[in-house]
């Protein structure tokens, strides 16, 4: 494997506008992810800057280095209201690059000086560097840390998110979070059917989200746009060629049908109350009323 190219970048606008997610507003301190997961999304955001989504989308980094001061100056502007902010909807905060950059600490840092909440979506263990923090931050604010963990399955996520910590790494993260009193829970998205889908997977995930002191657990169905298809369906024909045939028939469009939805918000909706685990939170630790975003 190629040595990852991080390049330096200067941002014109770090508080982004979300549309059809559970957050009105973003913020990604980098662009192009080595985490390298076969489903993810923003695969196709690569393909503005004329590189492609799959090696260069985990092989070239963009580390936006302007971004804490820009944050500082739009979070100062008198239209803003000091709403939730997510942070990592696109690529992960947490990634190996913040170890070198120190992006995301610096932002969250600006964010905490301003008394703004925020919701850290992850799938990286650098998380707990910033324990202190982040703990600062729920007195002061309000904020609330997402552990990504589609499946607790060994092999399927060794498949599917090639670069990633392992599920269990993740979970004792998250406990260190917990112990520190910040609000902690997990997203097992997006469900693979065929492979996470399975109702035991889906519950053992869940179990263990619960002992390690999640307060909430969410799902959410695979969803197949334009920038992550080609790829991802590329990925299945190697690994689980089985299975195309059944991802052809639920993904005509973007989105499974509507049924198979339902089918597993409601198994998601049993486990989690088997567990005594709340929906997804916002920062605020108000329960989110917007649909679930499909994959994250």
């Amino acid at each position: 494997m190629a040595a990852v190219q991080y390049r330096e970048i200067v941002s014109k606008r770090m508080i982004n506008r979300v549309h059809g997610m559970p957050f009105k507003w973003s913020i990604n301190p980098y662009r192009g992810c080595v985490h390298g997961c076969h489903y993810c999304y923003a695969r196709g955001t690569h393909t503005y800057l004329d590189l492609n989504g799959d090696e260069d989308f985990s092989g070239i980094i963009f580390a936006k280095v302007n971004g804490p001061d820009l944050l500082r100056h739009e979070l100062r502007q008198p239209s803003w209201r000091r709403e939730d902010i997510a942070i990592g909807t696109a690529t992960d905060p947490y990634q190996p690059a913040e170890g070198r950059f120190r992006l995301t600490r610096r932002m969250l840092e600006v964010l905490n000086e301003a008394r703004n909440p925020f919701t850290v979506v992850t799938k990286g263990t650098l998380v707990v560097r910033d324990s202190d923090l982040l703990a600062d931050v729920a007195r002061r604010a309000g904020c609330t840390v997402c552990f990504s963990i589609p499946t607790v399955d060994r092999s399927i996520w060794r498949s599917t998110e090639p670069g990633t910590a392992p599920p269990d790494k993740r979970l004792r993260a998250m406990a260190i979070l917990a112990a520190a009193g910040v609000c902690v829970g997990v997203l097992a998205a997006p469900i693979i059917p065929g492979l996470s889908g399975r109702s035991d997977l889906l519950e053992e995930t869940a179990r263990a989200a619960a002992e390690h002191g999640a307060m909430f657990f969410a799902a959410g169905a695979l969803h197949l746009g334009q920038g992550e298809r080609t790829h991802y369906l590329h990925f299945l024909n190697q690994e689980y060629p089985e299975l195309l045939g059944l991802h052809e028939r639920l993904y005509r469009g973007k989105y499974p049908p509507r049924e198979a939805v339902d089918q597993l918000d409601a198994r998601v909706a049993e486990i989690r109350d088997h567990y005594g685990l709340a929906e997804w939170h916002r920062a605020s630790s108000e329960p989110l009323q917007a649909e679930l975003a499909f994959g994250t």
